[in-house]
């Protein structure tokens, strides 16, 4: 074949290929999505694979932990849940600052890759900072904490697995700072090494020191070993995260003429950057997670069966059955925020208002549309074969060697899993405020958790609750909550997209770090 053969049909390639993916630009795919193959990470779907394995491996190891721990004592299964609740306060943290990088980190079409890196190093060590200084903390207020968060029954035995739990703080703020930011890069194998490390870690540490098949049976494991081995691999996940995304970094800015030590350093511009957007996020994860952990002091007073119903049916709510719903928000936010970027270049970044079109916010919206079909079908599957297979109460008495605890964890399933459903759908219409503007994150989250969870932790104060009665008033609580706030997020929505369109809608400044 002569070279201009050779040279008409490499054009012909050339114009093909340009076509396709002008055709799916128009459907609302960047250019950066409509290069790569469907399965690469920097694809929506592609990136749906990492996010279903980054969450699957520590919700498989959640589970199975609550089995080790219920062979070695049953009563002390509402300990663990100590764990949970020192996560709670963690996500105040967790889901301030390292919520908000999608808006800004994510932004890869008005921002310079070396910015979006530099911000990504300032969020690891603001992190590291506020984690250590929680641990502290925690670790100092054990008693307190117990008081309030552990039945009664097992409080002083507890006092040591509150000790050991509270400096996972300190690694979960780590991992949370790096998987954000590295999802918003493009990135998601860095949580999905994250993950793998530590649950791979945890298990073959689990089977060696507390499981049934031990090989040292004569030993007499205790949950505080549990404890000890769960903050070793947190570390150990937390560091081979940081570690990995050091490498990445390296050979990313080995490539742009700015230096690895200016990258590296922490700079002042990029937290201002970042706390535009994590001020709304963390005010937003502060008064619901609050709200939340005064009803569970008030489930944790209901007594040690109640708690470890509760428990458990959130380990089997939360675990592997919330998987798909988790993967599919860490997607749809990501491909959000890519999007809102493109349209901020397209229309001028330095304006501080700009008016869509509805063109362009269906493009904005397409990932949360894709996410919210996927998981209206999964849950749906899900709800109908749990609710005819029976199979909750077995698997509630295996993670919790209880008959009581098992036919009451049934009973909470049966009566407000269906609301689960509409809460699928609302994480993935979220994902529109949280990547694009926070601040409307912020307004959805106060008018569901004002406006119907505030009047109800108020209640609880002055009805007479007992072991009995608690669930006639919790199941209103958590379930009439997860409906609501279906109801709210539709309408600020709505709101967000007219108010979009119309061009009265405030966005913040871009400043590059570097």
């Amino acid at each position: 074949m002569d070279d201009t053969k050779r040279n008409e049909l490499q054009a012909t390639d050339d114009i093909d290929r340009d076509e396709e993916v002008r055709e799916q630009e128009l459907r609302g795919v960047d250019e950066e999505e409509a290069r790569a193959v469907w399965w690469s990470r920097e694809r929506y779907f592609g990136s749906i694979l990492f996010n279903v394995c980054t969450f699957l491996l520590p919700a498989l190891y959640g589970t199975l932990s609550k089995l080790w721990v219920a062979n070695i004592d049953g009563s002390m299964v509402a300990t663990t849940d100590a764990y949970t609740y020192i996560g709670v306060f963690a996500e105040v943290i967790n889901e301030g600052l390292p919520r908000g990088v999608y808006a800004v980190i994510g932004d890869r079409s008005t921002r310079s890759l070396t910015s979006r890196v530099n911000m990504t190093y300032t969020l690891i060590y603001t992190q590291t900072l506020l984690g250590l200084l929680l641990s502290v903390i925690f670790c100092s207020a054990a008693a307190s904490f117990a008081n309030s968060f552990v039945p009664e029954e097992i409080r002083q035995a507890s006092l040591t697995y509150v000790r050991i739990s509270s400096f996972s703080t300190l690694f979960s703020a780590i991992s949370a700072a790096v998987s954000a930011a590295t999802r918003a890069l493009d990135r998601p194998d860095v949580p999905l090494g994250i993950s793998a490390a530590a649950t791979f870690l945890n298990i073959i540490l689990d089977l060696a020191l507390i499981s049934t098949v031990r090989p040292n049976k004569h030993s007499s494991p205790t949950v505080n070993t549990q404890a000890g081995i769960r903050l070793a691999c947190d570390g150990c996940g937390a560091l081979a995260g940081l570690l990995y995304f050091i490498a990445i970094s390296r050979k990313t800015v080995s490539t742009t003429p700015v230096g690895l030590k200016l990258v590296t350093k922490p700079s002042w511009i990029a937290l201002k950057q970042l706390l535009r957007a994590g001020v709304f996020t963390f005010a937003e994860s502060a008064v619901r997670n609050a709200l939340y952990l005064w009803l569970i002091s008030n489930i944790v007073s209901m007594g040690n069966n109640y708690a470890t119903a509760w428990g458990v049916f959130n380990t089997i709510r939360w675990g592997l059955i919330m998987v798909p719903v988790q993967a599919l928000e860490a997607s749809a936010v990501t491909f959000v925020g890519h999007k809102w970027g493109k349209w901020r270049a397209k229309v001028g970044w330095q304006l501080r208002r700009a008016k869509a079109s509805w063109l362009d916010i269906y493009r904005i919206v397409t990932p949360a549309m894709r996410s919210f079909a996927i998981v209206f079908f999964v849950e749906i599957l899900l709800f109908i074969v749990l609710a005819y297979t029976g199979g909750v109460r077995s698997f509630a008495y295996y993670l919790s060697n209880s008959d009581t605890v098992a036919k009451t964890t049934e009973i909470m399933w049966k009566s407000i899993e269906w609301c689960y459903i509409f809460y699928a759908l609302s994480t993935q219409m979220a994902t529109v405020l949280l990547a694009t503007q926070p601040r409307w994150y912020l307004y959805q989250s106060l008018g569901s958790n004002i406006l119907y969870v505030l009047p109800w932790c108020i209640a609880i104060t002055k009805i007479d609750m007992n072991e009995d009665n608690a669930w006639l008033y919790h199941r209103w609580i958590f379930g009439g909550s997860l409906v609501v706030s279906f109801g709210i997020i539709l309408f600020v929505d709505a709101v967000w997209a007219l108010w979009l369109r119309s061009g009265r809608s405030e966005m913040a400044p871009i400043q590059e770090s570097i």
